[in-house]
């Protein structure tokens, strides 16, 4: 397999300092798996046009680590149309250009952190072999668990007194921030939420603080306007394919949901790739450009997500955590072995938190794959699933909710399906072939969703009956099934469910 890495990887992982920790994990990875590095000759003159003397001799003694590829593939009509789109200087056409590699063939995969060049893969239609570095990591771990290095332990929260400012995780924090160390430690009292591996390595960090409608913003531009705003004080994430980026993403959207916040905002820098990928995540779920903060070590951008805007008029990813009752709701079962495999903060009480640690990316994820074959397809970005676990009258239960983001159907190939399904579903490859085939006259399609909440308490099937949420014994669902506002709001109340998501 032959991986082509885009130039600013390359300068990441051949600087005399790495200034970027997330290098050593994906080359560890490109070694074990056997994969052919490969460098594009035209990266090659970016790189020498650096503007680092340093990096620029480092780099050529190392040059020959990896396999410069010897020709171009030929200009096609598709390429050529991409560059009339978006090419607009010398960079752009040299991203084009790698992606040439990969839509020729002549290379497996591309990884780039570069947000544009993903946006032109998606044009190309090759989405499937242009990664993130995260993404890349996601993908070795889940194909090849065998051969991680080590597992990751579930989020908890911790006193700022008992987490280790030594760990090599605050180095970025005490480069960028001058008196950080000094401020982590009159924190001490403080609660923030880490997750670490096994061996003790901070792997994520995150500092939240309420603020209230009193809150002084005269040194952001424009200023904030007196809301009841939910502060991302802290926030970092190694990737390392946990996604644990999302898992820390719905602990602050839950916060803002309890402390009933207006609106969350984080100031950063952007000055380097951490940031672009953080920025990149964040705006990924709604949060928007508002103005910059003026420190004294410079000029920190401000990024907020307002939590009363109408989720019917915007996508699902933009509208977390929130939904309206102006949706359709299905009702959709689930089997106890994949419900708390693919949905662990529903786990019943019957089952072991520890069996579910959160060691495998879809556990971690916001948006997870449901794989159907229900006659009922006739589903919508913004509809609302309600998960049901099997088990009969006394042990089938309704225990989540989730919002559908994309129905793909139509699939072409056993290839594409496992493509599709790969980084989200609960299964591995074999399995995913195995859906794939159990009857070729009824293809499954997939449904991307949103895990959005847990019911706190669990109505049984039995209970249903009796509300006239499903007709009989004999009615359990057997696929996407539609229910009525009515019978959706019995739902909500026979699980006492807090309805602060739901937008009125």
């Amino acid at each position: 397999m032959k991986v082509l890495l885009d130039t600013n990887i390359l300068i990441h992982r051949e600087a005399s300092k790495i200034v970027n920790e997330e290098i050593g994990n994906l080359f560890n990875w490109l070694d074990r798996l056997h994969y052919e590095k490969c460098i594009h000759p035209l990266s090659i003159g970016e790189l020498e046009k650096h503007s680092n003397p340093v990096v620029v001799k480092t780099i050529q003694t190392k040059i020959q680590n990896y396999n410069a590829l010897k020709t171009e593939a030929p200009e096609s009509s598709e390429i050529s149309a991409i560059r009339a789109k978006y090419d607009k200087n010398e960079n752009d056409n040299i991203d084009t250009s790698l992606l040439k590699e990969v839509y020729a063939g002549r290379v497996d995969y591309l990884i780039t952190e570069d947000r544009k060049i993903h946006v032109k893969a998606s044009d190309l239609g090759i989405t499937n072999n242009v990664f993130t570095i995260d993404d890349f990591l996601e993908k070795s771990t889940t194909e090849n668990p065998e051969l991680s290095e080590y597992k990751v332990l579930s989020v908890k929260k911790e006193y700022f007194g008992n987490i280790n400012i030594d760990d090599e995780f605050f180095d970025s924090f005490k480069e960028d921030y001058e008196g950080f160390k000094s401020w982590f430690n009159c924190k001490s009292d403080e609660i923030a939420y880490i997750c670490q591996s096994e061996k003790g390595n901070i792997l994520a960090f995150l500092y939240i603080k309420k603020e209230s409608k009193d809150e002084n913003y005269s040194d952001i531009t424009p200023v904030l306007p007196p809301k009841t705003r939910l502060k991302i004080g802290t926030f970092k994430v190694i990737s390392n394919g946990y996604k644990l980026g999302e898992r820390f993403l719905k602990i602050i959207f839950d916060n803002a949901i309890n402390y009933k916040a207006d609106e969350i905002y984080v100031t950063l820098f952007h000055k380097s790739e951490e940031h672009d990928r953080l920025i990149g995540l964040l705006t990924d779920w709604g949060f928007s450009l508002h103005g910059l903060k003026n420190t004294p070590t410079g000029d920190e951008e401000v990024y907020t997500k307002d939590l009363h805007q109408d989720p019917d008029t915007l996508k699902p990813k933009n509208a977390y955590p929130f939904i309206t009752k102006n949706r359709r709701f299905f009702i959709v079962p689930i089997y106890p072995d994949y419900h708390t495999e693919l949905l662990p903060d529903s786990i019943l009480n019957t089952e072991s938190p520890a069996d579910y640690i959160e060691s495998e990316p879809h556990r971690n994820a916001i948006q997870k794959v449901y794989i159907s074959r229900s006659i009922n397809r006739d589903l919508s970005s913004g509809d609302v699933i309600v998960f049901y676990r099997t088990g009969g009258l006394y042990k089938g239960v309704v225990t989540t909710l989730g919002v559908v983001d994309e129905v793909i159907d139509g699939i072409s190939s056993e290839d594409q399906f496992i493509n599709i399904c790969r980084k989200r579903s609960i299964f591995d490859d074999n399995e995913l072939r195995k859906h794939w085939n159990y009857n070729v006259r009824n293809r499954p399609f997939v449904i991307n969703f949103l895990y959005l909440y847990s019911f706190p308490k669990r109505p049984i099937l039995k209970s249903l009956i009796e509300i006239g949420v499903i007709q009989d014994i004999h009615s359990a669902p057997r696929g996407f099934e539609q229910i009525t506002q009515e019978q959706f709001e019995k739902i909500l109340e026979a699980s006492e469910t807090n309805e602060s998501f739901i937008i009125n």
